[in-house]
């Protein structure tokens, strides 16, 4: 599927239709709310630092347009079940909260609107949305869906790598390893010693496994989860790589390290008991925080090592997208206020607020790269990366509980890295294959 290709017209269909806008009339977020003042819009928001930055920054927008936004807060595990409970009601919600691995649900079941609605409107399009402004690897994963654009990035993370200089300096090293090869076969033995260990990969058996760890080792050894043809793709000689790839690196990694959520795997780089760790970059505050962490002076970011397919770091985040069964009024306040809590002009504030922006120009000022080490290892992930690291479509939910449960057994020993990816192929296969994609029902997106 050529999506960075479509996405690309898109965008560029879009700016051209708002450039049009622009010098037709001058446009204002005051002037374009004024008809929805009044207007209540819902929207799920989760437990996380992007959130409550964005929520900090809402009485200027509450008190500039008269809308008013009601966030229902979720955990994580919750808000997708939430959200579609109450899509398929025809409940209350006006934006839909889409993790990347959502997006195929949603928009296959018709529960979001294209935003092309909106940015052909010149009521509601700010002229200055600039939607080439985005890194087209985000706007493509979490907003795009089978050459249509429906969301706008929010709240999106990069796996990075975070590095304990002061260990690393110790044991004879000026940086961080540059591919995962050398950080086995170099860095793994000269730090794992004295009840410390060179690495940590978060592996517990939930999305953590599947997405964070087994993901993370298949793509940049060049396997997948599916070939082009949506047959299992992990008994391929690359796939194998990457998975046996783990299973060598487990020696370099603390015991019982198959139950480590990101909770455990953060908290042990933040001990000083682990010199590496392949983490979200929304973690960065809390390894940084003297408050949280007992490195905090030792912390270096870099992007995710190098396997022999390149740099494949995990992705992470959501889009914002207007909900289909909101009212004619609600879709366009909903659609302000998306617009505005992505737009480039409170991208820094957002970012400085504890967000991470998916906006290019948010990332030019070198005072904030000073600020926030985390900022040129995430532009640099996100030059090039994978948006079906999680296969998309709607069935990821039921195919994630066979890769955690096949994966586990894989790192356990409980089976060969073969054997569990021969019987997780089946499985996945056949939950394809009832949900039509091999009958042609289904188109081969992901």
């Amino acid at each position: 599927m050529k999506l960075r290709n479509i996405l690309a017209s898109t965008a560029l269909a879009a700016g051209l239709a708002m450039g049009a806008v622009s010098s037709a009339h001058a446009w204002s977020l005051k002037e374009a709310a004024a008809p929805y003042a009044g207007t209540t819009v819902d929207v799920v928001f989760l437990l996380r630092p992007g959130y409550e930055a964005i929520e900090a920054m809402l009485p200027a927008f509450e008190e500039e347009t008269g809308i008013k936004i009601n966030i229902i807060k979720h955990p994580y595990e919750n808000a997708l079940g939430e959200q579609v409970r109450d899509f398929v009601a025809g409940g209350d919600l006006d934006i839909a909260l889409i993790d990347l691995v959502w997006i195929g649900n949603f928009a296959e079941n018709e529960w979001i609107v294209p935003i092309d609605k909106f940015t052909t409107n010149p009521d509601l399009a700010d002229p200055n949305l600039d939607i080439n402004d985005f890194f087209p690897l985000v706007l493509n994963a979490f907003g795009g869906w089978n050459g249509t654009v429906y969301g706008l990035p929010f709240d999106n993370y990069s796996g990075l790598l975070f590095y304990n200089r002061c260990m690393l300096e110790e044991a004879g090293f000026d940086g961080p390893p540059a591919t995962w090869q050398d950080l086995k076969d170099v860095y793994g033995p000269a730090l794992t010693k004295d009840g410390k260990y060179a690495y940590a990969l978060q592996s517990k058996r939930n999305e953590t496994q599947s997405a964070d760890s087994f993901a993370r080792v298949i793509w940049p050894f060049g396997g997948s989860f599916l070939d082009e043809n949506f047959r299992s793709n992990l008994l391929s000689a690359e796939s194998q790589a990457g998975l046996q790839f783990r299973q060598d690196l487990m020696q370099y990694m603390p015991d019982g390290i198959v139950a480590y959520d990101h909770a455990e795997t953060v908290n042990a780089f933040a001990q000083g008991d682990v010199a590496m760790i392949t983490e979200w970059s929304a973690f960065y505050s809390t390894v940084v925080s003297a408050d949280t962490s007992k490195v905090a002076d030792c912390v270096e970011i870099a992007p995710e090592p190098m396997g022999p397919a390149g740099r494949k770091p995990a992705l992470g985040g959501f889009s914002l997208a207007v909900a289909s069964q909101a009212d004619e009024d609600e879709q366009a306040a909903a659609w302000l206020f998306i617009q505005w809590a992505t737009s480039k002009a409170n991208a820094a504030e957002y970012l400085e607020r504890g967000g991470v922006p998916a906006r290019q120009s948010a990332y030019a000022d070198p005072a904030l790269a000073e600020t926030y080490k985390f900022i040129p290892a995430l532009v640099e992930s996100w030059q090039d990366g994978v948006p079906e690291f999680r296969p998309r479509f709607a069935e990821w939910p039921e195919i994630t509980e066979i890769v955690q449960e096949w994966g586990t057994k894989m790192m356990l020993g409980e089976v060969t890295t073969e054997e569990g990816a021969q019987i997780l192929g089946e499985r996945m296969e056949a939950v394809l294959e009832e949900a039509g994609y091999y009958s042609g029902d289904k188109p081969l997106a992901q």
